[in-house]
This record gives structure tokens, C-alpha cells and sequence, in this order.
């Protein structure tokens, strides 16, 4: 690598659980979430330039917005203003578009707190990690919990953190079936809006474990999601037939998530899977523990 060329992975970003638990008078739900990251995902580049610049590659880079209202631009401006009198001369950002567009995963996110990492390395600044995280809700709600990226609850609109003490290191499976989900309409077909929040987490050693851990829980999303897109049944069952101990979808999907009992069966699921389905992103992976 290049002097002064920076890399940061822009994990997905798993919900393994989300309970929606209320609303607020401006109509942000609350919620509880059981949220991991996985060890694939985007990758930020950043490298000093003459002039502020922007390029996306990858294979979902024709889905991605170059202009002012992609998160990364966003999230380079925000970082600027934070650093008071700091030398933060101009930079070539590169993002390599890997995870699908609006899809549970929390890719636009997870490539702004990516860029924030990968500037404060490139600019030598100092910040202060949870001043932060608590200062990057105002690019979005899941900004707080992708740059802590590790195990944790998040609460409110999601910007409320608790680091998870223990959470097994799991193979899993990503798979997608193509489509894009909007967010307020799956959040608008919620049939109810205080449903039950996470109980205590238990704890798990390994798969099996984590996998029993959390069929009690639930994604509230899960339903009217699958009622938007009718393809996320057929996401779910395809994991469930080649061995995942569990299978739910994540955020407010498509992206979809099997936990598997070691990576033999985690690679041949996947394998099965992206055969009989070519045009389905599927990705087996870690989902990153403690």
C-alpha cells in the first residue's frame, strides 16, 4: 500500500434481533437491537488529492449516488467541522461498492463511518470515541453503533449503545434475492409499534448456542417486509434447507442472514445457493464476536 493511503472495511452491519418497542410525537421508532458486523462488506480508500473528490467502483457502484447526498460526502464534511482548526487538506475517497443498495445491511452507513475512521487516520486527528459516535447521530441513526462496530444493544432510534459483553465469533451466510426495500413502508405496515422489548442477553458459546439464544427473539420487520417482497420467504427457506441453524432476515431487509455450525456447512450452503439462484447476491462470512 501506498504511503498515506488509507483502507478501512465497511462491515455489514447485522441485526441479529430488533424489537420495535415505540414511537416517538415526531414519528422515529424506538427500538432494541442485537446488532454483530460481519468481516465482509464495503472498502473506504482515502488518499490526500488536489481537489475533493468522490469515484465508486464495484459491483453495485450503478446504484450509488456520486453527488452531495451520498453518506461518505456527507460524513467527510461532518468530520471537517468537528475537528476545530484542524488541517484537513483535500482528499480522492474511493468506495468499492461490494454490499447491496438498501439492504438491511447498513452499507451507507457503514461507508460513512468508514470514511470517518480512514480520515482521522489520513489527518493524524485525535477524537474521542463515544464523543463521536454521539456527534455522527445527526448523519443517521445507525452512524453510532457502525463506527463502534463491534457487539452491542442499541437502543432509541438507535443511537443509544451498549457494548455486548460476550458474543461467539459464528460463520454465517449472507444472501439477498436483488431488491431494494424501502424503509418507511415496511415501517409503515407495522401492524403494532410497542411490542415487547429484548429480554437479558443470556450469553452463547458458539453457534449452536447463539443460534438458541435467539429464536426467542424476533425482527419486528421480518413480517411486512416479507409483504413487500414476497421473495424474502424464499430467502429464508433456502437457508433453512441447506443447514442454517438459524436463519431471519436483517434491518428492514432484503438482506437476509443463516447462522451455521462451523464454515464447511456455511460454504456449501452458499454454494448450493448462488448455483441455484445467480442473480441473488450470497456471501458467506464471520459475524464478528467479542
Amino acid at each position: 500500500m501506498r504511503a498515506n493511503v488509507i483502507t478501512r472495511l465497511a462491515a455489514a452491519k447485522l441485526n441479529l434481533a430488533l424489537h420495535v418497542t415505540g414511537r416517538r410525537a415526531d414519528g422515529y421508532h424506538l427500538l432494541e437491537s442485537l446488532v454483530a458486523f460481519a468481516d465482509f462488506g464495503d472498502e473506504v480508500t482515502v488518499e490526500p488529492a488536489e481537489t475533493d473528490e468522490f469515484v465508486v467502483r464495484g459491483p453495485y457502484a450503478s446504484w450509488v449516488p456520486i453527488d452531495d447526498s451520498n453518506l461518505v460526502i456527507a460524513a467527510r464534511d461532518f468530520l471537517r467541522d468537528l475537528l476545530p482548526g484542524g488541517d484537513t487538506p483535500p482528499v480522492r475517497i474511493s468506495l468499492d461498492k461490494r454490499l447491496p443498495v438498501a439492504s438491511g445491511v447498513g452499507g451507507g452507513s457503514s461507508d460513512a463511518a468508514a470514511a470517518i475512521k480512514a480520515l482521522i487516520v489520513l489527518w493524524g486527528a485525535r477524537v474521542d470515541e463515544w464523543k463521536l459516535a454521539a456527534a455522527a447521530v445527526s448523519l443517521g441513526a445507525d452512524l453510532p453503533m457502525c463506527l463502534v462496530e463491534r457487539p452491542l444493544i442499541a437502543r432509541g432510534i438507535g443511537d443509544e449503545i451498549e457494548p455486548l459483553p460476550t458474543l461467539p465469533c459464528v460463520h454465517a451466510v449472507l444472501v439477498n434475492p436483488g431488491a431494494q426495500i424501502s424503509t418507511p413502508e415496511v415501517f409503515g405496515a407495522l401492524e403494532k409499534h410497542d411490542n415487547d422489548p429484548l429480554p437479558d442477553w443470556p450469553g452463547a458459546n458458539g453457534a449452536l448456542e447463539l443460534a438458541r439464544a435467539l429464536t426467542g427473539l424476533r425482527n419486528d420487520l421480518q413480517r411486512p417486509a416479507i409483504e413487500q417482497c414476497p421473495a424474502i420467504s424464499d430467502v429464508l427457506e433456502a437457508l433453512r434447507a441447506n443447514g442454517a441453524e438459524l436463519s431471519r432476515m436483517s434491518g428492514s431487509g432484503a438482506t437476509c442472514f443463516g447462522i451455521f455450525d462451523g464454515p464447511g456447512p456455511a460454504f456449501a450452503a452458499a454454494d448450493v445457493i448462488g448455483k441455484r439462484e445467480p442473480g441473488w447476491f450470497v456471501e458467506p462470512c464471520l459475524i464478528r464476536g467479542t
